[in-house]
Parts: structure tokens; C-alpha cells; sequence
């Protein structure tokens, strides 16, 4: 697979060309994603969950993120590979910077935050010292317990509306990709219209430039309980080839996912 770089997302959301997107925690995994040519990888803080077994991915240190990179890396060197930071990590801007360091070490080329506006100053910093921002909002897991459970986020008007500003300042502090988990899919459409940043989705329907899934939901293997945005791809192909093809596929050609796996 050619090396993936951000420009290669910024041409396909140009161009209108969908993308899939998969977490991966090990060399193994990474190797069969690259072999799928899939073009992004993320080191996930759902390692806590699906890795760990802790009900929340609170416990995730940025040792374990760093380690896990570099155990993708190895796997799959030509991928653009995000890395999660992890909760209480980026407190501050001199914390985020001293994480991404850590993490970009290992061999992420882009580092993921949770958050809002009150993540501008953190993006600014850190895109001046040469690391890429993606900014993930919507239900960002690690808020769990400010949100009182993994719920839907964005569907009462206001809340629609704080999510797209948070967009628009994180894009315009220099994050570039914007990630929306468990959004109504009409305000995730909505956002990807308006950043010229590539969006990408989980649990937000199919009007993203990109989707991503956790590599343990795609099949169906995660051990506390199956999304309902997610599909069980290898149910479906009895293999995990054939099991990532399917799913980047589908992707590509906008049928996943599908109105049965969009939340809202």
C-alpha cells in the first residue's frame, strides 16, 4: 500500500471519495488492515474496553497508547496512524505537548483529543510544533460520566448548534480531521458540509467523508455488548480478509452504514 498522508484525506473529501477507518492495537491486525489497504488506522483509548475489560476508557494511561502504537506502527508502516490521547493527558497545552511527543515517538503521524472550544489554545499550540490535530466531538467517551452514560449527543437544537461552533473553532485553530461519534446523521451532514477538513464518523450515518469502527465490533467480537451503529462483518464472510474488505467496501460506496445502523 502507497504511504497515506493527510493530503491524500483532503484530496478525497475534495474529490467526494469515501474512506474506511478501523482501530487496531497490534502488529498482527495492522499487517491484515495494510494488506486490505486500509488507508487509516487508530491506536483507540477503547483499548481500555475491548483490550483491558475496564467498563470505560478512564484507565488508559498514554503508556499504554505509546506502547500500542508502536506495536501498529511495526505492522503497518504505510498507514496514516492516529493516536488517542488519553483521559487527563492534554489538561493543559504544555501536557499535550509533552503526550504527543510520546505518542508521535512511537510512531503516530496525528494525535486525537476529546473536547470542545476550550480546546483551541491546545490545537494551536500543538499544530505549531508539528503535530497534527484530530479533534473528536460529539459523545466523546471520555466525558462518560458528565454525560451520565455513552449517550447521543446533538439532538436538541442548542446542543446541535455548540457542536458545529466547536467545529469551526477546532478546524480553524488547525485541527485536520474532525471526528463526530453519536451525532444525528442530518447535524453530521451538516458539519461535513460546512469544514473543509475531512469528518469522519462512527454512529453519525453514512454523510461523512470517512467512517470508522472499533476492529472488535466489525467482528463481533467485543465482549460487553455490540453497538447498534455497528455491523458484524464477519458473521457475514466467515473470514477476517474478506471480513475488512466487506466493511471498506461498503464504506466506499456509502452503504454503511446503512439507515439500520445510524442511531439517530
Amino acid at each position: 500500500m502507497k504511504k497515506v498522508t493527510i493530503s491524500d484525506l483532503m484530496k478525497w473529501k475534495q474529490e467526494g471519495r469515501k474512506f474506511a477507518t478501523s482501530t487496531a492495537y497490534d502488529a498482527s491486525f495492522a499487517q491484515l488492515f495494510e494488506s486490505e489497504e486500509m488507508p487509516v488506522l487508530l491506536v483507540g483509548d477503547s483499548l481500555g474496553m475491548v483490550l483491558h475489560g475496564a467498563p470505560d476508557t478512564l484507565p488508559v494511561t498514554i503508556e499504554d497508547i505509546a506502547y500500542h502504537t508502536r506495536c501498529v506502527r511495526a505492522g503497518s508502516p504505510n498507514c496514516l496512524l492516529m493516536a488517542d490521547m488519553p483521559f487527563m493527558s492534554y489538561a493543559t497545552p504544555e501536557q499535550a505537548c509533552d503526550s504527543a511527543a510520546k505518542l508521535m515517538r512511537a510512531g503516530a503521524n496525528m494525535v486525537k483529543i476529546e473536547g470542545g472550544d476550550w480546546l483551541v489554545d491546545t490545537v494551536k499550540v500543538l499544530t505549531q510544533r508539528a503535530v497534527p490535530v484530530c479533534a473528536h466531538l460529539g459523545l466523546t467517551p471520555q466525558s462518560v460520566h458528565i454525560f451520565g452514560g455513552f449517550k447521543v449527543q446533538g439532538r436538541e437544537q442548542d446542543k446541535a448548534e455548540r457542536i458545529v461552533r466547536d467545529a469551526i473553532a477546532l478546524q480553524e485553530a488547525g485541527a485536520q480531521i474532525i471526528l463526530l461519534e453519536c451525532v444525528p446523521r442530518e447535524l453530521a451532514a451538516r458539519i461535513t458540509d460546512i469544514c473543509d477538513v475531512p469528518v469522519i464518523g462512527i454512529g453519525a450515518g453514512n454523510a461523512t467523508d470517512g467512517q470508522i469502527l472499533v476492529m472488535h465490533d466489525m467482528f463481533g467480537i467485543s465482549a460487553n455488548y455490540m453497538p447498534k451503529f455497528s455491523k458484524n462483518f464477519l458473521a457475514e464472510t466467515g473470514d477476517l480478509r474478506k471480513a475488512v474488505a466487506m466493511y471498506k467496501d461498503e464504506v466506499e460506496r456509502g452503504t454503511f452504514p446503512s439507515q439500520a445502523h445510524t442511531i439517530a
